[in-house]
């Protein structure tokens, strides 16, 4: 636990420096203000309306114990053994075996299953899923990718902008065409790297708060085994009901991952995640 958030601490402390870094070069404290306070009211609206958006977009529809008591009591006890309050409980019309968490707080969370993952999944290897889920809502995690977000938003508009303002000038007074265009093309790569190893950071501690939760880290690693295999035989499309800028709520990525891609993504190898809750339930130590 202590080890994920020092790295958590470090990587977004990296983002500010990049942020500080390239504001400076480019922008100075003008030009930084103006881009953070751009990004700040572009995250604000997401913090406060995504979960309702991503909801929408995946059209899940809200269950109760009525209509849904399996999963809807499985969701009630893991929120018990968290410490949290009930989230709203949502299933998705998608054959894909997934779930994600959403919420700004976890006063305000919800937690949504594919159709897939219900009928696929046994109990114990769902109560791990769902238990992952309820961790990113118990780490607060969507407030740090908001967080993270917001700076790396305001990068990489600071990048856009530099080739229109008088940012990276020469001693000519001209633009400094190779300082705008390495800063153009490098910063936003790094800021999105940064961003993405912060998330990779957040699924691990995920992992092990999840174990923790619903007791058992092997339930979790198997439900993770089953999942990268569907991924891998049927990946999701991007449509207008499924966004990659939506993969990183997941706890494997839906959408295909190959190549460089690999270098952004938003989750650390299924197989070492899949090792480390091995690890975990062999010895008994959640760490």
């Amino acid at each position: 636990m202590i080890k994920n958030t020092i790295r958590t601490v470090f990587l977004m402390a990296l983002v500010a420096l990049l942020f500080l870094f390239i504001g400076g070069l480019l922008g100075g404290q003008t030009g930084m203000i103006i881009a953070l306070i751009i990004a700040l009211s572009m995250n604000f609206f997401s913090y406060w309306y995504s979960d309702k958006l991503v909801l929408k977009m995946y059209r899940a529809q809200e269950v109760s114990r009525d209509n849904a008591p399996r999963f809807y009591n499985m969701v009630e006890e893991l929120s018990r053994n968290a410490g949290l309050p009930m989230p709203k409980v949502y299933i998705i019309p998608q054959q894909q075996p997934n779930a994600f968490a959403t919420g700004r707080n976890p006063k305000n969370a919800a937690v949504a299953a594919t159709q897939g993952i219900l009928q696929s999944l046994n109990e114990r290897e769902l109560r791990g899923v769902m238990a992952h889920e309820l961790a990113h809502i118990k780490n607060r995690d969507i407030l740090t990718q908001t967080i993270v977000t917001t700076v790396v938003s305001a990068i990489t508009m600071i990048a856009q902008f530099a080739i229109f303002l008088p940012f990276g000038r020469g001693d000519s007074g001209g633009p400094n065409i190779l300082v705008v265009l390495l800063t153009l093309i490098l910063a936003p790569l790094a800021a999105a790297m940064l961003q993405s190893a912060i998330s990779r950071t957040r699924e691990f501690e995920a992992d092990r708060v999840g174990a923790e939760i619903c007791g058992s880290a092997e339930s979790l690693a198997n439900a993770l085994r089953k999942i990268q295999a569907s991924v891998e035989r049927m990946p999701m499309q991007a449509s207008e009901t499924a966004q990659r800028s939506t993969a990183h709520m997941f706890p494997v990525n839906p959408f295909s991952a190959r190549g460089m891609s690999r270098l952004f993504s938003t989750h650390p190898d299924t197989a070492l995640r899949i090792k480390k809750l091995m690890e975990m339930e062999r010895t008994g130590v959640y760490s």
